[in-house]
């Protein structure tokens, strides 16, 4: 049921006590964690304390990367997988900021170290995850580029350089085919 449906309940609720609206209010976002953690965010931290969550996002980036390049049996289906683990840490991160910079730059940051190049057989079973490793690559970066190509062009010249590394790594390896298919540029 959606409340702008029934208009006569969003008018019976704005007419509440001001105490019984607390009350209901509270319970409500106890429910929704993302709305309680932006709320935390929005009401009780600062600027000073998204640069402490960027850096700290960072940081888990860099270090699960590394954990992944120190795995000698290291695959495709590991990258894929630490790759997704990590783009949803980044869009809860988005959720809970609605900063749309900070979303950027750690999308770029992920897809410059996440390795995107092995060499598994046709016959490997590890093969079909090299596929899907190179569209969800592909598709993640053109997600970023939509996002970047509203952005106002000052930040999109703070963030044109590390843009055009990973449109460089992207054509660089097999996942060119899906970015052209994709209709991505080699450089902005």
């Amino acid at each position: 049921m959606l409340l702008s449906e029934h208009k006569d309940l969003k008018l019976e609720i704005k007419s509440l006590p001001e105490k019984e609206k607390d009350k209901l209010l509270l319970r409500l976002i106890a429910k929704d964690k993302i709305l309680t953690e932006h709320l935390h965010f929005k009401l009780l931290e600062d600027e000073h304390d998204l640069v402490d969550r960027q850096e700290k996002l960072r940081d888990r980036i860099d270090l699960e990367i590394a954990e992944l390049l120190s795995n000698r049996k290291m695959n495709a289906k590991d990258a894929l997988l630490k790759m997704r683990k990590l783009n949803g840490s980044i869009t809860h991160h988005f959720k809970v900021t609605k900063d749309l910079n900070t979303e950027m730059e750690l999308r770029i940051h992920l897809f410059r170290g996440v390795p995107i190049d092995f060499n598994e057989g046709v016959f490997s079973p590890l093969h079909k995850f090299n596929e899907k490793l190179m569209i969800y690559f592909a598709k993640s970066v053109l997600s970023v580029f939509n996002k970047y190509q509203k952005m106002h062009e000052d930040i999109q010249f703070d963030l044109k350089a590390g843009f055009n590394e990973v449109l460089t790594k992207l054509y660089t390896y097999k996942t060119a085919a899906v970015a052209a298919e994709l209709g991505l540029p080699k450089e902005i």
